[in-house]
Order: structure tokens, then C-alpha cells, then sequence
């Protein structure tokens, strides 16, 4: 069973909230074989079907009324991907050409438009969050909707926020935000709202705890010579599922996400796209979530136990790419005609697709998909791996717009400040400016030569995978700098071999400054670039870095260190170094890097960017590592998530271990002083549990077709030209026994399906939940906070207020992020930062009630700069 006794509690020391723990910086529950060790995720039936609440109403309304014009069989073309290579996009279902119906088109990425030209490429999403400005992550999310929505697409497979970012080493962090779930889960919900806005359905993902690529799924392992039978399991507790992980995609699904996608790898044992606990229970049933749950692509396991644990879409449709066999399509007609399933059940399937599909705009907005992720070529198949259908497939359409500028801006303004002994701006007056570093050049193949970035060579802006899109161009940093440096003929240099140490020491002696750029890459786990499988292999900077700066830095006392990394990297061998003057983290700019960190280092934008992460001295800090290694045998990795909620700062701080550089922090040309802490306490209504039942699945087809179809009516027809690899709902025969061609992923009868499992009518509403992201009293204002922030410098600068609290019970963190503003200050002025306190923020997860309490013990707010520089506290008086 889910654990939700008191052996869930992790076994640390009780901290309150004025002081913190000591420790060795040892992990809280070193033995991996621990009450989490091959736990069972609880079954939770039936799939709770949508009702328009939390504003979805008119969508829902619109899209009961398309519903039930459908047949079955358009029914099962609307929830069915039709395969790999099937259609334009990375994933398609099947149209619906009766009423006029276009396939809808699934594309990636979280930064941009994949495999497709004339697109922009967006800052990740783990940079902009360094930005910690709303208003930034907003427009970042319309610009790349805009772009989606311009090439036909009609789901963008983004935003990120599973992974969290529990392992620093983790190969996809870069596509989410933080480890920090208030920060994230603001990030993600003004992206959804931004990509929304533009009228394209967000679909935020993974759901949930795909923390690792190691051993997501068994054919990705054996490439890598591991011999395991399932994909690993993501084992934790209700706590730490409630307080950490689940904490995001509440939030966005309170900001209407229209989709979200479920996850490859295991979640206490049970696969993440049929773990009924999970989707049901957690997501549609407590978050009260209103779209739909698409399969990430091959993380389908089942047709019959998918459906009835709540995924709604699959995708891309076949069982493996390019086997034309899939556990839908034809078996979920035969499995809705033999009773497997319910036909209420496939109704509230096609409904949430499409009430996204007008809660978005889609039918205002939608625009014919202009382009073939398969080819650049403007002829050629419609149906790449059919090689049917040849005409245009190509229009190359330009829908960049003017992004280029705000993707500029965006760059900078999550650029972070570690280190400044008064070098930074530079006038661009410098006599000699010698440059250093492959990461500050172009590569040699270009931007996109290396399919879906799969490699490092050259400056550094994204990460590889499916997460990434194509490149316009890509301004290195050494092409600015010279131009920067060109327009006052000045003298500059430079050496981008790493290894080139004497051309190296040459060059370092005669500059007045050095700027030496370096990085650190990671991406998802299908590739595999110098030994590091997806995830990381270390926290080092890559190409030998770290010798980089030193020989740079032995022969000249003015160098600036720049980092572009997918994350934390280790920094003490040269952060102390009296000749490092200067060092700038700055992410994974997108495809203006180059202009954006001059834009930084030559003063035309004054650094504001704040660490979204901790960087520890050693990456056994940390306390959690990447499963290297299979732990059981050829069965299931089992990956214990014995940190609880403890993760990132909130380890360090319980842990009382000193970071090099706290989450939360970053330099400016100023310093800040924070004063007149004000706590306004408001009177709310208590907090209620949500109560009563809801009603039955609404039935969209009369009286229903389980039994009653004749199976005669649902065979291929008899003019169709069948496509190679094509998933279709038709039948192959009468006999339902042997209608899917012999491959059956249906049920032969109600015997194997889990308890309640077709029971569609009136169910317990869950005491969590209420409405979208929870029970609406969750979102009530309790306190409100106020500081008065002071600008003590000569310079107008921004500020990133945080506000923390302590929970102060003996098993909380020391302090979490619950609040945080980007404030702007004139010099030697000052600005009022505020923030509320709602119900949520100040509650924790109750295993006994499942519910949220705010518990007996004090609670104490913190103000000031980062999570180490808190000079402001007061305890709350409820």
C-alpha cells in the first residue's frame, strides 16, 4: 500500500524555526532498502469524468455537444495516435472527416517548435526561471504558443515540471525550472497561461517523479548493456508526493493546462500511464484536473488498464515506433464493444480533448499544419513512413515575429551575478580583451548539426533531446564580443581550444581582461554524449574546464568566468581565486546568447538573475545521486526517494551544510537593505473538507453501445486506401474474439477488470479537492507581508525579494519559498515588496485525513535576498 503511516517520517533530527540542525551531510535514511523498498501504488477506480467546472463550463459544454455527433469509431480516432511517422507532426490522432474534423497535431518542445524551420529558439525553461519575474514567464509562454499556433500545431508538449529537479545531475532538469516547487509551479502556471493565451493547449509535463533518465524504459537500458525487465520505479511518500512533486502541477492545472502527459518510468511500482493512484485519484480526482492525460511516446503499456486508469490520448499511438500495432485504435473498439471498458468512459475521453480544444480557442485560432517534421524538403509524403501522399508537405513559414528581442532580453535578465571585485560592466574601452574557451565559439557543423543537439561542440545554449528545437542562428558569444568591441577598434583575441595551453598562457599575459567561457551539458536519455547517458555523469564543467580557468586565470588577474550550463556545476577550485575577478552563470540562453551576456558584461542590461538551484561544493551535498546502476536484479530498479521533501536548499539547510552558492542568490551593482517586516493577519472561513458525491457519467451516446453496436457496422471499409504503419479503429471481422487481427490487449470479460473499475454512477467527492488544483479554500489569503526594500547604491537596480517560511514541525524543512517579487529601486530609494500567505502555503500534507492542516507548531516568515540572507522574521499570529 501507499505508505501513510508515521513510518513515512524520515528519520532527522527536530529543528524550530530560529535555528538550524547540525549534521554531517549524510543522507537522512542511507539504507536504500528502507519502508520505501518495493512499495505498491494503491488502485483508485473509476476514472472520475470531467464537469466543466473552474471555468471549463462553456468548453464543456461545446464539447459534450461535438461528442455526441461522434461514433465510436470517431471516437476512438480522436483518442488513438495513428504512429510513428503517421502524420505531419511528432504525434497525430486520427481525423474525423464527416464533420470537417483535421487530425490534431501533438508537437514539441518546451523552448520551441521541433524539427521544423523558420522557428525561434527560446531561453530553457530552467534559465528564464533565474529570472524569478511573472511577467517574463508569461511572455516567454505566448511568444513560443504564437509560433505553435502559426504552424498548425494544436498541443505544444510543454511546460516542464516533472522532472522537479531532485538530482542535480538529472539530464532534463534544463527543461523544467526548479527543485524549488513554489518557484516552479509559478513558472509553469504564467507558461500555460502565456501558450493558452496564444490558443494552443499547453500539455505540462511528465506526471510525475521522472526524476532520472537511467532505466526509463528497459529498450533505452539495453542499448546501454543493462539487462532489466521493467523500467525503474520512483518510490516516495505521501508526503513528499503532496509537499514537493504534486505541488507544480497544481498549480498548473489551477492555470487551466489542457494536458498533461504521463510519465515513462514507474510510481511506487506501478507504470506511470496506468497507475490508477496517480492519474485518478491525484489528478482528476484531488486537482480536479479538466483536460486530458496524453501517453508520453512508448510509455503505453496496456490498452484495457491505461483507459480505465485515466489516460485519455495515446501517443503516438503504436506500441513501438513504426509496428503499426497498437494497444488502442482497433482494441479500443473491441474493448468498448465487449464491455471491457465502458463507453462512458471513452466519452469522457473525447470530451476532455475536446473541451481543451475550445477552452483554448482552437476553434477561432486554428490554423492548417504548414509543415513535416520528418523533412525539410517542401514536396514530398504526407505519410512519411507510408510513403503515401505526395505533394507540398513543407510551406516554411516564417512565424518568428520579433522574438528574436524579447528572447534577447529574456537571456539577460536570468543571467546571475556569483562573483564581482568591481570589474563588471566593462566599458568596451578595454585595451586588450582576450577571449577563451570552445564554449564561446560557433560550432563547427553549425547550430543544428548535431540531430536534436546531441553532442557539445560550440557555445552552449540548450540541452539535447526531444526538448530542444531548432536553431534560426545562433550569436556566439565570441561573434558579439568582437562586434561589441569593433565598434572602438579595440584589440581582442582568442584561443577556443581548451586544451591549446600555450596559445592559451600566450594570449592570458598580454590581455588587460580575460573572459573565459565554459559548460556543462546533459539531455535526454535516447542519446548518450561522452559516457553520459541522458543524465550526467558528474556536477564538473565539461572539456576540462575547470583547468581551463586556471591556466587562463595563472597568467592574467582579470578574468571574468562565464558558465552555461544545463544546471549546478561545481565552482570551488576557482570562485576563490583572487585572479577571478568575475563569474556570470548564464544558463541556457537560446539563440541569442552571445548578445545577451554582452548585453551583461558591457552594461547594457544590469544583472537581476537570482540562482534557481543550489551550488554545493561536492555533489555529495546534495544527499540523492543518479541510480547509476540497477539495484534488483533484472527486475525493477527501484529508486528511493528516502530525502522525502528534503531536496536541494532544503537538504543543505537541514543538513547545515555550506553551499558555494545558495539557492536564491545573485549579485547586482548594488546592495540592498530590508526593513519594516509588516504581517497583516485576514479573517477567512474555516477551512472546509469538499463533501457530497457527484454526478453519474453523463452518457453521451442515447443508450449507450456496450453490446448493442453490431460489430458489422465498425469493419474496414470497403474504399479505403490503407496507409503503411496507419493506426485505424476498424475491425478485422465480425467474431470480437478475433476482431483485432489476434492481438489482443483487450479483456475477454468483467472478471479481470479492477473493483469499480466501469462504474459510472454518483462517487464520493475527494475532501482534497473541490475544484481545479484543489479545494478552493486552499487558495485563501490568510496573510499578507510586507518589507520595505532600500537601493543603498548610485545605480537603479532590481531586487529579487523572498519571502520563506518555517513550517516548524520536526520534520519540516528549516525554511521554504512561499512567496517572491522582482522589484525595481532607483538609487538610494526604496519599494514596498509584498506577498501573500495563503491556506496552502501554510499547510501540510496529513496522511491520516489525507487533507492539508496547518498544523500547532509556529510558524515563522522570513524576508530578505536568498535562502541564506534572510534579515527580516517574524513569527505569524493566526
Amino acid at each position: 500500500m501507499w505508505l501513510k503511516q508515521a513510518l513515512l517520517a524520515l528519520g532527522v533530527a527536530s529543528t524550530s524555526c530560529l535555528t538550524q540542525t547540525s549534521g554531517n551531510g549524510t543522507s537522512p535514511n542511507p539504507d536504500h532498502r528502507g519502508p520505501l523498498w518495493g512499495v505498491s501504488s494503491p488502485p483508485f477506480y473509476p476514472s472520475p469524468w470531467m464537469d466543466g467546472s473552474g471555468g471549463w463550463e462553456e468548453a464543456y459544454r461545446k464539447a459534450q455537444k461535438f461528442v455526441k455527433q461522434l461514433t465510436l469509431l470517431e471516437k476512438v480516432n480522436l483518442t488513438t495516435g495513428v504512429g510513428w511517422q503517421g502524420e505531419e507532426c511528432v504525434g497525430n490522432v486520427g481525423a474525423i472527416p464527416r464533420l470537417g474534423f483535421r487530425s490534431l497535431c501533438m508537437h514539441d518542445a518546451p523552448l520551441g517548435v521541433r524539427n521544423v524551420d523558420y522557428v525561434s529558439a527560446f531561453s530553457a525553461g530552467g534559465t528564464v526561471a533565474a529570472s524569478w519575474d511573472r511577467q517574463l514567464f508569461r511572455q516567454r509562454g505566448y511568444m513560443m504558443g504564437s509560433e505553435f499556433r502559426d504552424k498548425g500545431i494544436d498541443v505544444q508538449l510543454g511546460p516542464v515540471v516533472g522532472p522537479l529537479g531532485r538530482i542535480p545531475a538529472g539530464g532534463r532538469n534544463w527543461e523544467g525550472f526548479s527543485p524549488d516547487p513554489v518557484l516552479s509551479g509559478v513558472a509553469v502556471a504564467q507558461t500555460v497561461k502565456g501558450i493558452q493565451d496564444a490558443g494552443v493547449i499547453a500539455c505540462t509535463k511528465h506526471y510525475i517523479v521522472n526524476e532520472q533518465e537511467h532505466f526509463r524504459q528497459t529498450p533505452e537500458a539495453a542499448g546501454y548493456g543493462y539487462s532489466i525487465k521493467e523500467s525503474s520505479s520512483s518510490n516516495l511518500d505521501d508526503v513528499a508526493m503532496h509537499e514537493l512533486y504534486l505541488w507544480p502541477f497544481a498549480d498548473a492545472v489551477r492555470a487551466g493546462t489542457g494536458a498533461i502527459m504521463c510519465s515513462y518510468q514507474q510510481i511506487n511500482n506501478s507504470y506511470g500511464c496506468q497507475n490508477s493512484y496517480t492519474m485518478n485519484y491525484l489528478l482528476k480526482g484531488e486537482l480536479g484536473f479538466q483536460g486530458f492525460v496524453m501517453s508520453d511516446w512508448q510509455a503505453q503499456h496496456s490498452g484495457v488498464s491505461s483507459a480505465l486508469a485515466g489516460m485519455d490520448m495515446s501517443m503516438p499511438g503504436d506500441t513501438s515506433f513504426l509496428t503499426g500495432v497498437s494497444y488502442w485504435g482497433t482494441n479500443l473498439s473491441v474493448a468498448i464493444l465487449n464491455g471491457s471498458i465502458p463507453e462512458w468512459r471513452l466519452d469522457d475521453m473525447a470530451t476532455r480533448v475536446m473541451a481543451s480544444w475550445y477552452y483554448v480557442g482552437r476553434d477561432k485560432t486554428s490554423i492548417p499544419t504548414n509543415f513535416n517534421s520528418w523533412t525539410r524538403d517542401t514536396f514530398g509524403f504526407r505519410h512519411e513512413y507510408g510513403q503515401t501522399d505526395y505533394g507540398l508537405i513543407n510551406q516554411h513559414v516564417d512565424v518568428r515575429d520579433e522574438h528574436g528581442r524579447g528572447i534577447r532580453k529574456q537571456a539577460a535578465r536570468s543571467t546571475v551575478l556569483l562573483k564581482n571585485k568591481g570589474v563588471l560592466p566593462l566599458t568596451g574601452n578595454e585595451k586588450f580583451t582576450a577571449v577563451f574557451g570552445h564554449d564561446a565559439d560557433d560550432a563547427p557543423w553549425g547550430p543544428n548539426g548535431c540531430p536534436d543537439r546531441g553532442c557539445n561542440k560550440g557555445t552552449l545554449a540548450m540541452g539535447w533531446g526531444s526538448g530542444t528545437a531548432e536553431y534560426p542562428y545562433l550569436i556566439s558569444p565570441l561573434t558579439a564580443i568582437q562586434a561589441k568591441l569593433l565598434e572602438n577598434d579595440k584589440n581582442i583575441q582568442f584561443v577556443t581550444d581548451n586544451y591549446a595551453y600555450g596559445k592559451i598562457a600566450f594570449a592570458a599575459r598580454q590581455a588587460s581582461v580575460c573572459i573565459a567561457f565554459v559548460n556543462a551539458d546533459s539531455g535526454e536519455g535516447y542519446i548518450s554524449v561522452d559516457r553520459n547517458e541522458g543524465d550526467r555523469k558528474d556536477l564538473k564543467l565539461w572539456a576540462d574546464g575547470e583547468t581551463l580557468i586556471q591556466k587562463v586565470a595563472a597568467d592574467c588577474n582579470n578574468t571574468i568566468v562565464v558558465i552555461h550550463s544545463v544546471g549546478p556545476v561545481i565552482v570551488s577550485s576557482f570562485k576563490d581565486n583572487p585572479n577571478v575577478t568575475a563569474i556570470l552563470w548564464a544558463g541556457l540562453p537560446g539563440q541569442q546568447s552571445g548578445n545577451s551576456i554582452v548585453d551583461i558584461l558591457y552594461g547594457d542590461e544590469i544583472p537581476g538573475g537570482k540562482l534557481p538551484f543550489t551550488m554545493g561544493a561536492k555533489r555529495e551535498d546534495y544527499g540523492v545521486d543518479i541510480l547509476y546502476e540497477p539495484n534488483n536484479g533484472d527486475e525493477a530498479p527501484q529508486d528511493e526517494f528516502n530525502e522525502g521533501i528534503l531536496i536541494d536548499y532544503r537538504y543543505f539547510d537541514k543538513m547545515n551544510i555550506a553551499p558555494d552558492y545558495e539557492f536564491g542568490f545573485g549579485l547586482t551593482y548594488t546592495t540592498f537593505t530590508y526593513s519594516n517586516l509588516q504581517i497583516q493577519h485576514h479573517r477567512v472561513d474555516p477551512y472546509k473538507p469538499t463533501r457530497g458525491r457527484t454526478n453519474p457519467a453523463p452518457s453521451l451516446s442515447g443508450n449507450g453501445t456496450n453490446g448493442t453496436v453490431d460489430p458489422s457496422t465498425a469493419q474496414w471499409p470497403a474504399n479505403l486506401t490503407y496507409v503503411l504503419g496507419y493506426i485505424y479503429p476498424y475491425l478485422n471481422s465480425t467474431d470480437l474474439g478475433t476482431a483485432a487481427g489476434g492481438a489482443d490487449y483487450g479483456l475477454p470479460n468483467d472478471e479481470y477488470l479492477p473493483p469499480h473499475a466501469t462504474d459510472g454512477s454518483s462517487q464520493p467527492k475527494i475532501p482534497a479537492g473541490g475544484a481545479p488544483g484543489g479545494n478552493p479554500a486552499l487558495y485563501d489569503v490568510l496573510f499578507t507581508v510586507r518589507a520595505t526594500i532600500t537601493n543603498d547604491g548610485d545605480v537603479p537596480a532590481e531586487e529579487i525579494a523572498q519571502l520563506y517560511v518555517c513550517l516548524g514541525g520536526p520534520r519540516d524543512a528549516v525554511r521554504v519559498l512561499r512567496g517572491f517579487d522582482r522589484v525595481s529601486i532607483q538609487p538610494k530609494g526604496s519599494a514596498v515588496f509584498e506577498a501573500d500567505l495563503t491556506r496552502r502555503d501554510l499547510s501540510n500534507w496529513d496522511t491520516g485525513s489525507q487533507n492539508w492542516v496547518i498544523t500547532n507548531f509556529t510558524k515563522t516568515v522570513y524576508v530578505g535576498g536568498s535562502s541564506r540572507s534572510l534579515p527580516l522574521k517574524q513569527v505569524l499570529r493566526f
